[in-house]
């Protein structure tokens, strides 16, 4: 593993591999490397997802973790997991996790029927 711009507690990191386990790859990086449309690509993927899988065709083992560090740092994510062809990036999402903190809003509870009235007015009497 390389050194990562977003540090991951071992139990995070955990938590992700888990996660990504049954994703498939959403970005391939082929012959021509890493390119800008690439970055920007895996950059969308990341708004979109936060936990994604890049495959990496036709490049060298020692080329792949120069490559990784550049992605890591250009886009602010962090490096997951690593294995073979495959890397899981993680990029938390600033705007999924506003919309998560907002406090739940409660139904309000329409009118009971008299029967409904009879039958929580009975529970209540034998509990007490």
């Amino acid at each position: 593993m390389t050194e990562n711009t977003t540090p991951l507690s071992p139990v995070q990191r955990r938590a992700l591999r888990a996660a990504a386990h049954h994703l498939n790859p959403v970005v391939s990086i082929s012959q021509k490397g890493l390119t800008p449309s690439v970055l920007a690509e895996i950059d969308r993927c990341l708004k979109a997802h936060e936990l994604i899988k890049l495959r990496l065709y036709g490049i060298e083992r020692e080329v792949r973790e120069p490559l990784f560090l550049e992605i890591c740092t250009a886009l602010g994510c962090a490096e997951v997991q690593h294995i073979g062809n495959l890397l899981v990036l993680w990029r938390a999402n600033p705007e999924q996790e506003v919309k998560a903190s907002a406090p739940a809003r409660r139904r309000k509870s329409e009118p009971m029927t008299k029967k409904q009235a009879a039958a929580r007015s009975e529970a209540r009497s034998r509990k007490g």
